[in-house]
């Protein structure tokens, strides 16, 4: 089993790179599926979240108050840190678990949108991938696609790795820039096919 690991930032297109790839037999796992399915009501992290947090960012049924743990983590880094401090042993569990059931699959894709931020997914991957695009195309799509304000994904952008900070830790990149689908998904065939051909005993 050969791993990948995808990154890419808000609104590169990085989802829509995943999808083409398990079109190609990889399996995926998400780290942000993850991480949601982490914060439901009765979710494994939610306990140590208010207990560190305070019961304001729990919601009424149980899940997390995303707006209000947004707030907090973008006013304060050490909220940042102690959160993703919950949150990534738990994810890395979960990512381990999914990988071991997918020994049927030649490779496995591990979408991580922190992955350069993190430090230590490369060494848990074979090869970088990286979705690229410029900061105005990122946010025109997530405000297209979110409702988001340019404010609002702006505080995002800034919060996660610099798109030359995501490059230099590839081993590949797509600039997913003024590409339509059908050219995003041949730059992701010859890819595939390059890599896969390599991983080939």
């Amino acid at each position: 089993m050969r791993r990948i690991g995808l990154t890419g930032g808000i609104g590169s297109g990085k989802s829509t790179v995943a999808g083409m790839l398990v079109q190609r037999g990889a399996a995926l796992i998400d780290t942000d599926a993850i991480a949601r399915s982490l914060t439901l009501p009765g979710g494994r992290a939610m306990a140590p979240i208010a207990a560190q947090f305070g019961p304001d960012v729990v919601q009424a049924d149980g899940a997390l108050n995303r707006d209000r743990m947004r707030q907090i983590v973008f006013q304060d880094a050490s909220a940042k840190r102690r959160l993703e401090g919950i949150l990534h042993p738990l994810i890395g569990l979960a990512c381990d678990h999914q990988a071991a059931q997918a020994e049927g699959h030649d490779v496995v894709v591990f979408d991580v949108p922190l992955l350069v931020e993190s430090g230590r997914w490369r060494a848990r991957v074979d090869r970088v991938l990286v979705v690229d695009a410029t900061e105005a195309t990122q946010s025109g799509r997530v405000m297209v696609r979110s409702g988001w304000s340019a404010e609002a994904v702006q505080a995002v952008i800034v919060q996660q790795a610099s798109r030359e900070a995501r490059r230099a830790a590839a081993d590949a990149v797509i600039f997913n820039e003024g590409l339509s689908l059908a050219q995003l998904d041949a730059e992701v065939d010859a890819l595939w096919q390059q890599w896969v051909g390599a991983y080939a005993p």
